[in-house]
């Protein structure tokens, strides 16, 4: 099958979300990727949960799973000399390398960009750190809860009426992992696409930080703009946003007059909304506490389902707050070809997101499984490299692979 990035190799030096998922964005429109990963633990991914089965074994993780399908995997310790020396070779090979090493890490090893380049200078390399290559915080550590707030997202989240006794909070699971990991993968592409014209490489430097203010510019732009700080506590409508039902909640918009309009014909037009003020935008917003009882009133007594056809029909902006569960088993997701079944040699069958893109000439593809770890160390080192099997056995007695 053709696909968009047939003939691009990529070296990935990364663990858990973030450059994975970047590189996983590449592999699924047809890259090679191949994942190095250290030789007695693997990716820290392998440790996390859920596991199939919910036994706890590193071929057993579903977050690993997910990131890592549609690559080759291999081992090996490139901090060693041996190791270090076996990477160059592998480099002059790829294309592109995805690492998320603390700065200074490689180019302490002779493996930095500035040292690759000097034999490869079509290399591009994205680097993805916490805070960037440069500046005061370039050698801090972070985990994704401290990115998040560092980014001023957590400070506007959650929003709305509902949560006002609540501190701010971090993004879901690990969210802004992956906005990191696409805006990774789109500065790469764009990379790519230069280097397509100038056959010149570049290094791209991914703050963790950045691209997550990036992702909620919105709520800083009325700071700069008019010296307004927008707090999570602040819902942008106030008459609507999270409402609870029956069984959960939904989220009802009516940033325009229009809708309104067509949120009544939902209600069946209750009496209280022929009231003259109720039509006056304004007006809705000044007394949004009574507007916002009014509609919690309504909608207590219907199921998210209810709630969400009769709004479809009348083309409300209404949508309900789906569980893992549902979303599963929409319809819609299923029509489309969301969801598909993927076969693992450890975990069995698993169910498994395909992509939010469809591709006309190039769709997205599984070609194979997430690696096992080391699995294809043979192919790698054996045939691509020239190693035989006894200095393999050697490589992995010294804890090289």
């Amino acid at each position: 099958m053709e696909t968009a990035l047939g003939g691009i190799r990529v070296l990935e030096l990364c663990s858990m979300v973030a450059g994975p998922f970047c590189t996983k964005i590449m592999s699924d429109m047809g890259a090679e990727v191949l994942k190095v990963e250290s030789p007695e633990t693997g990716d820290e991914a392998r440790r996390r949960g859920p596991y199939a089965g919910d036994v706890p074994h590193p071929e057993r993780s579903g977050l690993y799973f997910y990131l890592n399908t549609n690559k080759l995997g291999i081992t090996l310790d490139y901090r060693t000399a041996e190791g270090s020396k076996i990477l160059k070779e592998l480099v002059k090979g790829y294309d592109v390398i995805v690492e998320d090493n603390p700065p200074g890490v490689l180019s302490d090893l002779s493996l930095g960009y500035e040292t690759l380049v000097e034999s490869h200078p079509a290399l591009i390399m994205t680097s993805i750190t916490p805070f960037g290559q440069t500046g005061p915080y370039r050698d801090y550590k972070a985990y994704p809860l401290n990115c998040i707030h560092s980014s001023g997202e957590g400070y506007v989240t959650p929003s709305g009426t509902l949560f006002r006794d609540r501190p701010p909070v971090k993004l879901g699971k690990f969210a802004g992992e992956y906005e990191v990991g696409t805006y990774s993968a789109l500065a790469t592409l764009v990379a790519l696409y230069y280097k397509g014209f100038t056959g010149m490489g570049q290094h791209i430097d991914i703050s963790k930080q950045e691209a997550l203010t990036i992702s909620c510019l919105f709520d800083h732009l009325p700071y700069t703009m008019v010296g307004m700080t927008v707090s999570r506590l602040m819902p942008r409508v106030p008459e609507t946003g999270v409402v609870p039902c029956k069984d959960g909640h939904v989220m009802c918009v009516s940033f325009e007059q229009t809708f309104w309009e067509r949120i009544k014909q939902l209600m069946g037009e209750p009496e209280w909304t022929r009231e003259g003020w109720y039509d006056d935008q304004d007006k809705r917003r000044e007394h949004a506490a009574e507007v916002r009882k009014r509609l919690e009133e309504w909608a207590s007594a219907r199921t998210k389902k209810e709630l969400h056809e009769g709004a479809l029909e009348e083309g409300v902006a209404l949508s309900p707050f789906l569980t893992p569960g549902e979303i599963l088993q929409s319809e819609l997701l299923k029509s489309r070809g969301f969801f598909t079944e993927i076969t693992h040699p450890q975990m069995g069958k698993v169910t498994c997101a395909t992509a939010p893109y469809h591709l006309s000439r190039t769709p997205w593809r599984c070609e194979r499984t997430a690696p096992m770890l080391g699995e294809h160390n043979e192919e790698i080192y054996c045939r691509r490299l020239g190693y035989d099997k006894q200095e393999l056995a050697k490589l992995a007695g010294l804890g090289v692979i």
